[in-house]
């Protein structure tokens, strides 16, 4: 399986799994220090461009999560072309 890497929040790797069901789960990221693990934190990205987080199994602390959300809030739209590009459809969970 492989892990497109969208980009990195300093130690931080956010990313897709190429995998990520069939059909396809609405658009998300995975959080994770470091190398890209199955308990990673995810956070779906709405319609709006904004950030829902779904669980943070990756333990991630609280303030240090609120400052990813931010930055994946701005960078919702990139992160929504990658998903395009990379799985060739889209939904949203809201």
């Amino acid at each position: 399986m492989t892990v497109p890497q969208v980009f990195k929040i300093g130690s931080y790797w956010v990313y897709f799994w190429s995998n990520e069901n069939d059909p396809l789960e609405p658009v998300h990221v995975h959080v994770c220090q470091g190398a890209p693990t199955a308990g990673a934190t995810k956070v779906w990205i709405t319609r709006a461009g904004k950030c829902y987080l779904c669980h943070n199994n990756g333990k991630i602390p609280e303030r240090t999560l609120r400052n990813i959300i931010k930055i994946l809030e701005a960078r919702s739209e990139e992160i929504i072309e990658k998903w395009i590009a990379y799985f060739g459809e889209i939904n949203y969970f809201c």
